[in-house]
């Protein structure tokens, strides 16, 4: 079961607009959230801080972005998070053909609204009909119908609702669903600090984060980065309630604090997961059979691990889901009331 505050707070937070670059009317509703509950709030360029009467107890972060459309001319919309990383051979940094081929027909069919970046002001609605590369950009082009008035910047968001469906929630939950989360830990009492951070999905985030703790932290700062963790089937998913990390394809993260999570899952029965282990064990029967082994992956910890000099260390939380970057990735009710669990217990640790 999941708290019935924590779930009215998700419904509220999925149905509000946070497209890749386009978040600043996000962060206006987690500033409210926030302030309701007794936090201080404070926004930088591309980072929205909250803190509690004891800032530097506990750290988290958690990206606010989810993925959507931009208009960048009349009647044309290209994939925000390309857009916004810059990732066209115009900059000679193009996409990679697997990462379009996973975008293009993945929104067919698609229902998406149109809305004011600043304010979130509703510019109207309409559905995606079709997708291609573009050859002169090598870019994904939408083809939107009931948007042609749309101009250019216009963020798209997916039309989402919360939907319960045989023990697992649906929706665009990459990341909202750590970002409720982190409100929900306020309401709970928590007094350390909580970085919502923008266009993590277009690899900028860590940027705008890095900076807040070149400005503001201590020596050493400790971090707990939250998000959720793809799985091909639901079978594979609920295999853990808990994903962890001990690297990424960026840095090693922190042993202590990996091992601190691992410890405060085996004290409370949650099963969890390594997804670097994982996916280096898949690897080895991949290149066994002569294919191109994956990528054990990039997140915000290590990239700002790997930027900051030691200045930022830290390690990952993660819930596993399925459905990834769509608007039915799911999450097994468990495993969130798991990880609620878990970061509560760490933070009153920490406290």
């Amino acid at each position: 079961m999941l708290d019935p505050q924590f779930e009215d707070l998700l419904r509220v937070l999925i149905r509000h607009p946070s497209v890749v670059a386009a978040e600043h009317s996000y962060f206006r509703v987690l500033q409210r959230e926030l302030e309701e509950r007794g936090a201080n709030v404070t926004w930088y360029e591309g980072v929205l801080v909250a803190q509690g009467s004891d800032p530097s107890s506990c750290m988290f972060s958690a990206h606010a972005d989810r993925h959507g459309l931009m208009c960048t001319g009349p009647n044309e919309f290209q994939f925000a998070a390309f857009v916004a990383g810059n990732r066209t051979d115009l900059l000679n940094n193009s996409v990679s053909e697997q990462l379009m081929g996973k975008v293009i027909g993945r929104y067919e069919n698609q229902a998406v609204f149109a809305y004011e970046p600043w304010s979130g002001m509703y510019r109207g609605k309409g559905i995606i009909t079709n997708s291609r590369v573009c050859p002169y950009r090598n870019n994904v082009i939408f083809d939107v119908d009931g948007l042609q008035s749309a101009v250019a910047g216009t963020p798209v968001a997916f039309q989402d609702n919360l939907v319960f469906n045989d023990g697992r929630i649906e929706a665009q939950l990459d990341n909202v669903l750590t970002i409720a989360a982190l409100v929900h830990l306020f309401t709970l009492g928590f007094k350390g600090t909580a970085f919502f951070t923008a266009e993590e999905e277009a690899g900028k985030s860590w940027r705008y984060l890095l900076e807040w703790f070149r400005r503001f932290g201590g020596s050493t700062n400790q971090l707990y980065v939250l998000d959720t963790s793809p799985y091909d089937t639901i079978e594979a998913a609920n295999e853990q309630l808990i994903v962890l990390r001990e690297k990424d394809a960026n840095a090693k993260f922190n042993e202590a604090a990996t091992n601190k999570i691992q410890r405060l899952c085996e004290e409370a029965g949650i099963s969890f997961m390594y997804k670097d282990k994982f996916v280096e064990q898949q690897n080895v029967k991949l290149e066994a059979l002569g294919e191109k082994p994956k990528s054990i992956g990039s997140t915000e910890m290590g990239r700002i691990i790997s930027a900051s000099n030691g200045l930022v260390d830290g390690t990952t939380i993660q819930i596993p889901t399925t459905g990834y970057h769509t608007t039915a990735e799911s999450a097994s009710i468990e495993s969130v009331a798991a990880f609620i669990s878990l970061i509560s217990k760490l933070a009153l640790d920490e406290t």
